[in-house]
């Protein structure tokens, strides 16, 4: 019997095209292997389509978070977290949640707090546009900077941590910013044990949500700078 849980939480705003797709590529079985019962947890944020409905027919635990945004929708799912360790992921099969065996075995034999990912090790072509890599690429630039923290990617959105870390960790963003804010308060303030894994990062399922790109990388490089004087 396994002792140890693992959740895997999965924020998801109008996202059945790819839901279901992402909840099934979740290897429990190999996780098993690696010690670990599997909760899959989805934070609906207000989907007016199946998402719920259909997370809900693949087996995962439906919970909802009525405030909008990324940020606000993972800290719900951080609270209401059964397992150890966390592993969080986008519903629209973007990440490799085939990849968790290797990264959780990786983060136990290293007794590591924080694990986060890095997804131009592997970037499938198309997959991210050239305007979001140059930004990234300025991103970790500034990370490096102002943090020391060398992380060629620092706003992935697949991380793997310690639930016991989070008193610990100031995250005050309910939106994007709480990619890399995560990361900034868990390896430089919190001083946890963490490292960077290659990932391979797809196409996304579904329709891509429209956002104003320069609008985001400016408000992240305005986030980053400001995490360094006040938490």
């Amino acid at each position: 019997m396994t002792e140890r849980t693992l959740t895997v939480v999965i924020p998801a705003l109008n996202e059945e095209e790819g839901i279901a797709h992402t909840i099934n590529a979740i290897p429990r079985a190999e996780i098993e292997k690696v010690g670990y019962g599997t909760q899959v947890l989805v934070v609906d944020n207000g989907s007016r389509d199946r998402t719920a409905e259909l997370a809900a027919k693949e087996g995962a635990d439906v919970i909802s978070e009525p405030v909008r945004g990324y940020g606000s929708t993972l800290k719900k799912g951080f609270q209401a977290a059964g397992g150890e360790v966390i592993v969080t992921a986008d519903a629209d099969g973007t990440y490799p949640l085939d990849a968790i065996p290797v990264i959780l075995e990786q983060f136990d034999r290293e007794q590591l707090d924080f694990l986060t990912t890095n997804r131009f090790a592997a970037l499938d072509k198309g997959a991210m546009s050239i305007q979001n890599r140059q930004g990234n690429a300025l991103l970790a630039l500034e990370t490096r900077i102002l943090f020391g923290l060398r992380m060629r990617d620092p706003e992935s959105g697949m991380w793997m941590f310690r639930k016991s870390i989070l008193p610990g960790l100031r995250l005050n963003s309910n939106s994007w910013p709480l990619s890399h804010e995560i990361k900034i308060e868990a390896c430089y303030y919190a001083r946890c044990r963490w490292k960077e894994a290659p990932i391979r990062y797809s196409h996304r399922i579904g329709q891509t949500k429209l956002l104003n790109g320069w609008k985001v990388g400016f408000t992240d490089m305005l986030h980053i700078a400001k995490k360094r004087v006040v938490r």
